[in-house]
């Protein structure tokens, strides 16, 4: 539990950083039809499993083109 707490100030900010771009990720997946690669299933499942890495990846390759 110690150990916890030790990291505690560290781990929460990476926690809400994470949660606030998979939020992003997901809303703007769910809102347009179009993407450069791969399709919406795809990209729900890489955002919601691969944490912070998988929303960065679909607004920097996934996201299509407005």
């Amino acid at each position: 539990m110690e150990v916890l707490q030790e990291y505690l100030p560290f781990l929460l900010p990476v926690f809400v950083i994470q949660l606030g771009l998979m939020i992003a990720a997901l809303i703007h997946i769910f809102r347009h039809q179009t993407y450069r690669v791969g399709n919406r299933v795809i990209w729900v499942v890489v955002c919601v499993l691969v944490n912070i890495i998988g929303p960065v990846l679909y607004f920097a390759i996934g996201r299509g083109d407005e």
